[in-house]
């Protein structure tokens, strides 16, 4: 990663991705934040999951953006909320119990070889024709993957058959700085 967030600004970042989803699933507004924090400033993807006991619930981001990462943070939140198709949108009733985990992105960085491939490091990003599927860093090391198991997992979330790694395929990695709210 090219920057680090500090503490306080990791803080922050849960703060604002909890307060809007809370708002927005309460009332279907957004609530409005600022910052001079150059932490929250700077332009970099991200990904906001939420998780119920330990289990995904939902999970979206955007690997660039023109926007200050705290404003990407509350559109991230929102979407994984609402817009995630794997889950129905959050209702009110789930405000009750629920986790955030940001992941903060480095740029993507198109590899010619999968040796380059550092599991529990790298986050993979598969693209084949119109097919694409992410995996974040620490889906890997969640799960005890090694790194052919990492590349099959990340084909079939790009809806491509295990091996299609294997041939035609732009093979991407990415760091991220990943923090939670039991972390802080």
């Amino acid at each position: 990663m090219d920057s680090n967030l500090s503490a306080g600004d990791k803080q922050v970042l849960l703060k604002i991705a909890r307060d809007t989803i809370n708002q927005y699933v309460t009332d279907d507004t957004i609530p409005k934040f600022e910052t001079a924090d150059q932490g929250l400033l700077t332009q970099s993807g991200c990904f906001v999951s939420i998780k119920v006991h330990g289990t995904l619930r939902g999970c979206i981001g955007n690997f660039i953006s023109e926007k200050p990462l705290f404003q990407l943070v509350q559109e991230m939140a929102i979407s994984a909320a609402t817009r995630d198709p794997r889950f129905y949108p959050m209702k009110e009733e789930d405000l009750a119990d629920y986790n955030l985990e940001i992941s903060v992105l480095s740029p993507l960085h198109k590899i010619s070889s999968i040796e380059e491939i550092e599991v529990g490091k790298h986050g993979l990003y598969i693209e084949k024709n119109f097919s694409r599927g992410v995996l974040l860093p620490q889906v890997a090391v969640e799960f005890g993957w090694d790194r052919d198991t990492f590349l099959r997992q990340t084909c079939l979330k790009a809806g491509l058959k295990q091996e299609g790694w294997k041939e035609g395929t732009d093979i991407y990695i990415f760091s991220a700085q990943v923090f939670s709210e039991k972390d802080l």
